[in-house]
Formats: structure tokens, C-alpha cells, sequence
């Protein structure tokens, strides 16, 4: 029998680094999995949409797909938007039959993902006495990924960083999440010697160049890259695959 395809759902963007990261992180699934199939469609901006890339598995006779959202955290677009571009496409189309995976966070594969980064830019937890951490995601007003957010920032407190605060992208403050420029400011105001900024991001675009900036503004020691094609991230992407097709009954059914 053949496995059923995986559908990778992204966000999209006018920056064109958008599409070409997720493309990247698709083709390290491949990899990672011969013989599935892995697709890319985008809600907005980049093309194939997620409805032309099921008409299309649809006209060729595909019978299942897993539509896998490439977000870190369950917030509108896992919600809302996700959810209703494939009930619309479920209504007009015979098959593929669908489930949708979860979104990728929390998970420790992230966790590595995001270590990874920071190892690469020459940050690690504990390089001096007082070395501290910026985790700056794009920003969210949905109560369940605040909370996630938050306990991720607990969490990392105790890996090493003598601090650690979240900060976000976007112009609102959710949460009460601090810019990632005052983030910084405050961390050194409280005498952290040295300063790591964290994109908790998965592809570059506006939101992390805001991040970037605000790290550069505000002195920062050091700046991650996005958590971009990373294999831990590609892992993940297969663990959530794998996760969406072992119960029963779990289509996309509302």
C-alpha cells in the first residue's frame, strides 16, 4: 500500500528566502525518507497554493494525504485558516482523503534545532559567567502559543543561560513580550555580560530581519540564524507524519 503523501503547508511571503528555505526543508525530508512523497503548498504569496496542489494529487489519483503545518505553535493559521482551506477543498474533491498533522511545537527536536543555531553563530549556555538568551518568535495573540512560548523561555533558564526572556517580531505585544531590541536593553541593564539573540523562527522574511534589527540596535554579542532546513527540523516534520497517520479515524472531518 502505498504511504500517503505529505502535504508541507507554509505561510508563504513576498520575501523570496521564504520559498526557498522551505523548499530546502522539504527536500531534506525527501531525503531523509525515500519513496514518500513529499509536497509544498503555501496559503498565501507563493505558489502552489495548498488548493491547486490537492486538485492536482486529486487528478492523479491520490488517496490520502497528510496536510502538516509548518508552524511552531497552534495559533490562528492552525486554527482557523488551515483548517478551512481543507475543509473547502474536502467539499469540492471526491479524494484525497485528509488528516491534518500538528503543528511542530513544543518539541525537543526544536529545542536542538534551536541549540544548533546558536552553536553555529558561537553561543552556547555558559561561555561566560553571566551569558544570556533572547528568544525572539514572530509574536502571537493566541493565548496557547503565548504560553508556549513563555514555558519554552522557562525552560531554557535552565540549560545554562544565566537569563532568558521571549521577545517577539510583530508591532503588538502579546503577552507582554517585550521588542527584541528592549529585551536585549534589559538583559544588559541587569548586568548580563554577553547577549544572544535566538530567531524562534522557521524562515527568513520580515518579521526576522525585525528581529535582526532590533538585535543590531541594541548591541547584541551574537544573532542565530532562523531555524531554516535544519535535519532535527526535518526529523520532526517526519515525526508529525507519522504521528497524523497512527490513529484511526483521524481525518479532517469539520
Amino acid at each position: 500500500m502505498a504511504h500517503p503523501v505529505l502535504l508541507v503547508i507554509a505561510h508563504g511571503s513576498r520575501d523570496p528566502r521564504h520559498a526557498a528555505t522551505v523548499h530546502a526543508l522539504t527536500e531534506r525530508v525527501r531525503a531523509a525518507r525515500p519513496g514518500l512523497r513529499v509536497e509544498t503548498g503555501f496559503l498565501e504569496f507563493n505558489a502552489p497554493s495548498v488548493p491547486r496542489v490537492l486538485e492536482r494529487l486529486a487528478a492523479e489519483g491520490v488517496d490520502e494525504v497528510v496536510a502538516l503545518p509548518l508552524l511552531l505553535t497552534r495559533a490562528f493559521h492552525a486554527k482557523t485558516d488551515i483548517p478551512s482551506v481543507l475543509r473547502e477543498a474536502r467539499a469540492r474533491l471526491p479524494r484525497p482523503h485528509i488528516r491534518q498533522a500538528d503543528v511542530l511545537g513544543p518539541s525537543p527536536l526544536l529545542d536542538a534545532t534551536l541549540e544548533r543555531r546558536l552553536r553555529e553563530a558561537g553561543a552556547r549556555p555558559g561561555d561566560l559567567p553571566r551569558t544570556g538568551l533572547v528568544l525572539a518568535s514572530a509574536g502571537s495573540t493566541d493565548p496557547e502559543a503565548i504560553a508556549v512560548i513563555a514555558d519554552m523561555a522557562r525552560e531554557l533558564r535552565h540549560t545554562g543561560w544565566c537569563a532568558v526572556r521571549p521577545a517577539v517580531a510583530s508591532a503588538v505585544r502579546p503577552g507582554g513580550f517585550p521588542s527584541t531590541e528592549d529585551a536585549v536593553r534589559a538583559l544588559r541593564a541587569e548586568g548580563v555580560e554577553r547577549i544572544a539573540v535566538a530567531p524562534y523562527v522557521i524562515a527568513p522574511g520580515r518579521l526576522p530581519d525585525r528581529i535582526a534589527a532590533g538585535a543590531e540596535a541594541a548591541g547584541a554579542d551574537v544573532l542565530a540564524g532562523v531555524l531554516g532546513p535544519a535535519p532535527e527540523l526535518a526529523r520532526l516534520l517526519l515525526q508529525r507524519y507519522g504521528e497524523a497517520r497512527a490513529p484511526v479515524g483521524a481525518s479532517l472531518s469539520a
